[in-house]
């Protein structure tokens, strides 16, 4: 039986989402499809739009075989955090052979080349790379252009310019800090770029299906889009979906609209706001991806507070990404430091398999897992009985990330609240 391990965030499922399964599995002559999934928060440093089980259902619904969660401090890291945090739990399952990402660039020796230089960083390079940052560019920026000097060929660092690239490569940089034996395959992105917000004739990105889906509830939320429509009714909405949605999926957000779904960064706004106001510039620091000047920019702006998205416009600069201020404060709502994360980097990096759901029949690679892994299978999050004292720590800052979504959830359309220690795995 052969396995190919896909990373993803599904926010939301869309037709280049099922597109990216079925064509992985003809890629690498893989039998089933395993996912690692982000949970409820995403790594552009927001919530997702929808609760990970639904996410995870219409993924088993359009032919994943597993779906598992991703543990929330590597879902909201740095796309370098992210791709080791997803790589290694992959590698660690035990019995995934081969990797497939899908990018902008389908010239996978190109981004092997590129993920080879940014792991040894030689020392050119970082002469480079420091005499760009001197200049107040953005980290991103400065390495793209320390990339394009260091080759001398501005067609490679054109490859860290869109997200989805930079996302492969640092996949292959953690292979190759693993050693492990996954086989790495690319999958040219299909239709939409990135951050296209135009629906196309069927393969939208997620970015502009959000979008719709925003406006189909920003009555709820007084949040703006950049599109408008003809008709706001859902079911206008939903007629636009049909060719951008397996059909599947498309009876699951009918389902669960305004019950489950849409959730906004702004309807975070009083848990920042209020865990904010009990930090000093002092302690901020102590969390992920806040530096001491963001710190104290965070404290001097925090009268300006209006609301969460409103507040990391407010905070960006020029020497600082909107994702990075994203990140930051969630890590600080989340209450993710950089000393605990250090902690499961170095002891772990992962302690346990946090199961979302499989499909009845593919039920033999959750046996495999469960044989094989060298982590323990979890269905239940109070079957923590064989992790040790690290793995606790994490599985219960998961546990507290999922019940304040849940909480969120449950307060906006006034529906029972679903404790995540309760929670099952789905079966498809």
């Amino acid at each position: 039986m052969k396995i190919v391990g896909l990373i993803t965030e599904y926010n939301p499922f869309h037709n280049g989402h099922q597109y990216h399964i079925q064509t992985a599995k003809e890629a690498t002559g893989a039998d089933l499809a395993v996912v690692i999934m982000s949970g409820d928060y995403v790594q552009r440093g927001t919530s997702a739009i929808m609760p990970k089980r639904l996410r995870a259902e219409m993924a088993l619904k359009c032919g994943a075989a597993a779906v598992f969660e991703l543990p929330v401090c590597y879902a909201t890291g740095s796309a370098e955090l992210f791709a080791f945090g997803a790589v290694s739990f992959l590698d660690q399952l035990g019995i995934v052979d081969s990797l497939c990402f899908g990018c902008e660039c389908s010239d996978l020796e190109g981004l092997k080349k590129v993920a080879d230089i940014l792991s040894e960083e030689p020392e050119e390079y970082q002469k480079l790379l420091k005499s760009f940052l001197k200049q107040g560019m953005s980290f991103p920026s400065a390495r793209e252009e320390t990339l394009a000097a260091y080759m001398k060929d501005e067609d490679y660092s054109f490859l860290l310019h869109d997200p989805n690239n930079i996302l492969g490569i640092e996949y292959l940089k953690a292979l190759k800090k693993l050693g492990s034996k996954i086989r790495p395959y690319t999958i040219r992105r299909k239709g939409s770029h990135y951050h296209d917000q135009d629906l196309k004739s069927s393969f939208s990105s997620a970015s502009a299906i959000r979008s719709l889906l925003a406006y189909s509830g920003s009555a709820l939320s007084g949040m703006s889009t950049a599109r408008t429509f003809e008709n706001t009714s859902f079911v206008n909405i939903l007629g636009e979906l049909e060719e951008q949605v397996p059909y599947s999926c498309l009876e699951l957000l009918k389902d669960y609209h305004r019950v489950k779904y849409p959730i906004y960064q702004n309807d975070f706004s009083l848990i920042l706001k209020y865990k904010l106001l009990n930090k000093r510039p002092d302690t901020l620091p102590r969390y992920m991806d806040v530096s001491k000047e963001l710190a104290n920019r965070i404290c001097g702006q925090l009268n300006n507070y209006f609301n969460y998205k409103q507040f990391c416009e407010l905070l960006k600069t020029r020497e600082i990404t909107q994702t990075r201020i994203n990140r930051a404060l969630l890590h600080i709502m989340l209450g993710i430091k950089k000393n605990a994360v250090n902690e499961y980097l170095e002891n772990g990096p992962h302690f346990y398999a946090r199961l979302l759901g499989f499909r009845r029949d593919s039920e033999k690679v959750v046996s495999a897992i469960a044989k094989k892994s060298s982590l323990p299978l979890l269905t239940k999050p109070y079957q923590d009985e064989e992790l040790d004292p690290t793995g606790r720590k994490m599985l219960t800052h998961d546990i507290l990330a999922s019940n304040l979504y849940t909480s969120v959830v449950t307060d906006k359309y006034k529906t029972a609240f679903e404790n995540e220690y309760h929670q099952g795995v789905l079966k498809i």
